[in-house]
């Protein structure tokens, strides 16, 4: 497995995945085919997409340790860039379809709604991470400055299911939603008990699992 993720066709891959979903929902929009209400579809869509891309972020780290596919690291801040891209998605999308792109209107509406509050904050939070996924900035920041910064996510995958909890509260539907709490909290639950759990037996590479059979 770690032979295929560090084939040079495992990013061009995924970076095609990832746009499967933008695909399907702009083919929807110019096909009508969203439904009676295409501009929730819309904003909806974008908003699922961007929880579910942070949920795999944070899943890649769990599923490296569980599996040994170290490889799978290199492919984490791809799947955070496009966590970005879709929350600027859902940002316009209620933006435009919902608010008309009255920007005045727009800055009234985000203090006066909890949950247009709480996706503005995560959207802000979110911005610095993706300004700072490239090496120079790495290189720039220094490495534990770097790390600290990205640690932001967890409060922003809280915040994003925050903002979720807060618009099914409107419908008293919460069935979609726990499922994305049960998620995120197994991800950081995890990382609580790696914290502050008894110690644990480090990550081999992939060459020293090799030499290891």
């Amino acid at each position: 497995m770690n032979k295929l993720l560090l084939h040079p066709a495992a990013k061009p891959l995924l970076f095609l995945l990832a746009l499967l979903p933008f695909t399907h929902l702009l083919w929807g929009a110019l096909a009508d085919t969203l439904g009676a209400n295409p501009a929730e579809a819309l904003i909806r869509g974008t908003g699922d997409w961007v929880l579910r891309f942070l949920c795999l972020t944070l899943a890649i780290t769990p599923l490296r340790d569980w599996t040994g596919w170290t490889a799978l690291v290199r492919l984490r801040r791809m799947l955070g860039v496009f966590a970005y891209c879709y929350v600027l998605l859902h940002f316009f999308s209620y933006a435009w379809l919902d608010m008309g792109l009255d920007w005045a209107d727009i800055l009234r509406d985000i203090p006066k709604r909890p949950f247009v509050l709480v996706g503005a904050l995560a959207l802000l939070l979110m911005t610095p991470l993706a300004a700072t996924s490239f090496n120079r900035a790495i290189k720039a920041l220094g490495a534990k400055r770097w790390k600290t910064l990205h640690k932001s996510v967890y409060a922003i995958v809280l915040l994003g299911l925050l903002h979720f909890f807060w618009m099914r509260a409107a419908k008293n539907n919460f069935a979609e939603w726990s499922v994305y709490a049960v998620v995120i909290a197994v991800l950081l639950g995890w990382r609580l008990w790696r914290r502050f759990g008894p110690p644990r037996m480090p990550v081999l590479t992939a060459r020293a699992q090799a030499a290891a059979r």
